[in-house]
């Protein structure tokens, strides 16, 4: 076992820090279980602490928290690399996303939860505890699906119908699909159990529905060789904070499922209603594999190329980065440039217009005012001196004509 890591988050009791526990050691497995066995350890004590069933029991609840949170690391395959290597610094801990038990929600917080979940804000959400504790007292009703057959039901807000599908050894290892759509895109989620040695039934596999066209659809590949599914909501957390970043962690959400085929005898598989507020329509079918040999190499293929895409991308990545930092560098020299250049000519133009313009006009007018006054006064004095003097009136020679008598 590891010992338990240091928290950024820290909490203070009575001046003593209380440290986080090692997740394994909170679920009880060892640092070496795989996927499946992870996720059967979290399901018996999520059901063992949940609140439904400890309503007055403080010591329940905070149990129930660790163990949803140990669960939350421990079931990502990146943050359980992370913390088997730097412990919880690594993966950001307190960022943890939970599953909402919508059957433990007051009608106000399930309003809000499904305004958020219209607005395309990912809402995880787990079964409710009372249909998980039904199922492992074995007090569910169980009802036959044939082979090759399909049945139409609506069930209703957080409960679950149990279909039983038998098999025989031809067809297991031919391969097995259960498929359920709801036409009307309602919200559901396809169940598989293990059947415990009581009776009971002990939830072992879960598929959310989704968007596929014009209707919601969940599938179980059951090959016989590994089939992958898609977590769509680790790519809408990430296109909400970048597109590049959405982008390059599209694939990350493309992991196995734990289960690649089922032995010949009776399985049971549920179907549960995941909307907020109403009943969800559906329609399931079991199908034998045989028949569809050229699908199954098919898809085989294909996720051989989506894996190869993946790590293809993951390299591509490291590229882009460095690419679009230089990028960014150039850019932004460009502008600087650009506003430098701009700057010069704008001071050059200054300079000539110093030269050209202003001291032209004010030289040119103090020269004309100068050179006009000088010519006036000039002016001036040459008329003073081509002006005959005007001659008194007692010098005039007054002229008589001796011919008239005055």
């Amino acid at each position: 076992m590891m010992p338990g890591h240091r928290s950024k988050s820290e909490k203070h009791d009575g001046g003593e820090k209380q440290l986080r526990r090692d997740p394994y050691e909170v679920l009880g497995v060892s640092r070496n279980s795989t996927d499946q066995e992870i996720k059967t350890a979290y399901r018996k004590m999520a059901l063992k602490y949940h609140p439904d069933k400890n309503a007055n029991d403080p010591k329940a609840a905070d149990m129930f928290k660790e163990v949803t949170f140990s669960y939350n690391i421990l079931s990502d395959p990146d943050k359980r690399r992370q913390y088997d290597s730097a412990g919880f610094e690594a993966v950001e801990s307190d960022n943890q996303e939970l599953e909402l038990d919508l059957s433990s929600l007051g009608a106000v917080n399930t309003m809000f939860a499904a305004l958020f979940s219209k607005l395309g804000v990912p809402i995880k959400t787990t079964v409710s505890a009372s249909v998980l504790e039904e199922a492992l007292n074995g007090l569910v009703t169980i009802r036959p699906l044939p082979l090759g057959h399909y049945v139409s039901k609506r069930v209703e807000k957080q409960c679950a119908h149990f279909y039983s599908v038998t098999i025989t050894e031809e067809e297991a290892r031919a391969g097995f699909v259960c498929r359920v759509q709801s036409s009307d895109k309602s919200k559901f989620k396809l169940l598989y159990f293990d059947q415990e040695d009581n009776g009971g039934l002990s939830l072992a596999l879960q598929e959310d529905s989704a968007k596929t066209g014009k209707v919601t659809s969940a599938g179980m590949y059951f090959l016989g060789f590994p089939v992958y599914r898609l977590d769509q909501t680790m790519n809408s957390i990430a296109a909400a904070k970048d597109p590049d970043t959405s982008f390059f962690r599209k694939l990350d959400g493309f992991q196995p499922c734990e289960l690649n085929e089922l032995k010949a005898g009776t399985h049971v598989f549920a179907v549960y209603g995941d909307n907020f507020f109403k009943s969800a329509n559906y329609t399931i079918e079991a199908l034998c594999a045989a028949p569809f040999s050229e699908e199954k190499e098919n898809l085989r293929s294909i996720e051989a190329q989506i894996l190869s895409k993946r790590a293809e991308i993951s390299k591509f990545e490291a590229e882009y980065r460095e690419v679009l930092a230089q990028f960014s560098e150039m850019t932004s020299r460009y502008a600087h440039e650009i506003q430098s250049i701009d700057e010069l000519l704008k001071h050059r133009n200054e300079i000539h217009a110093s030269y050209t313009i202003t001291p032209f006009k004010r030289s040119t007018s103090k020269s004309r005012s100068k050179s006009s006054s000088k010519e006036n006064k000039e002016d001036g004095q040459t008329r003073e001196k081509r002006r005959p003097k005007k001659k008194k009136w007692y010098n005039l020679h007054l002229r008589v004509d001796k011919r008239k008598a005055c």
